[in-house]
């Protein structure tokens, strides 16, 4: 279990860009002025909306919603008839994403309080799962991606950003605090990733490595990586 309010990525991940500009990692700053967020909110490792092709009328989950980006970007993507959710454990990230939420005057979006691990939703209930760089940050990520698997409807779509370890990091990385809380430590390999996905039930999952970086101190190295999955059915 982890707290959603961790974040791979703090507010130099952009700096502020000009309309219509790339912000950080995906994002536009147009998108952010679309909920009137600026390049100050947490954007993670990824967008995660570039691999979920939303359509109007869906129903949407962001897994560890933080300050409720993706959650409102998406619930705009959704509408008219769809409705986003996000999960979060904290209730001051809670009180942080509904003010987001009233401010962009976003009607479609609600956000609950649980662990990624325990989603508060019923089987079945939404059409895609995506997540902003949170499940590393997982002590049992196998648990996370099940409970993703458990609330998509047949055919249900899972589209995550986040970070793998792409060559072994010795056992000290592993075990440094810091480099956890900043989405290093917690990282497994890519294989790994996929054997979880498929054990879960998950067909034919995609994994593409969107960028690479060392570990400063330490030989093995992370990246940012694009997952796509999806739950078999109509």
């Amino acid at each position: 279990m982890i707290g959603q309010d961790a974040s791979c990525c703090g507010t130099d991940c952009c700096a502020p860009a000009a309309e219509g500009e790339s912000c950080g990692t995906g994002y536009t700053a147009e998108e952010l002025a679309q909920v009137g967020l600026d390049s100050s909110v947490s954007l993670g490792c990824g967008n995660p909306l570039l691999l979920a092709e939303l359509h109007p009328g869906e129903l949407v989950l962001d897994l560890g919603s933080g300050g409720g980006l993706d959650v409102l970007l998406s619930a705009r993507r959704v509408a008219p008839g769809g409705h986003a959710y996000g999960v979060d454990m904290t209730d001051e990230m809670l009180a942080v994403a509904n003010r987001n939420r009233e401010q962009a005057g976003v009607a479609n979006a609600t956000f609950l309080k649980g662990t990624i691990e325990q989603v508060p939703l019923p089987d079945a209930a939404v059409d895609v799962v995506i997540s902003n760089c949170v499940i590393n940050l997982a002590d049992d990520k196998g648990a996370v991606i099940r409970e993703a698997f458990r609330v998509l409807r047949p055919g249900g779509r899972l589209a995550v950003s986040d970070m793998v370890e792409l060559r072994p990091l010795p056992a000290a990385a592993k075990q440094d605090l810091e480099l956890r809380a900043g989405c290093i430590s917690g990282t497994i390999p890519v294989d790994d990733y996929r054997r979880l996905l498929v054990e879960a039930g998950f067909e034919s999952p995609e994994i593409e490595i969107t960028s690479e970086q060392g570990v400063q101190g330490h030989d093995g190295a992370i990246g940012s990586a694009s997952i796509r999955a999806r739950k078999p059915g109509a």
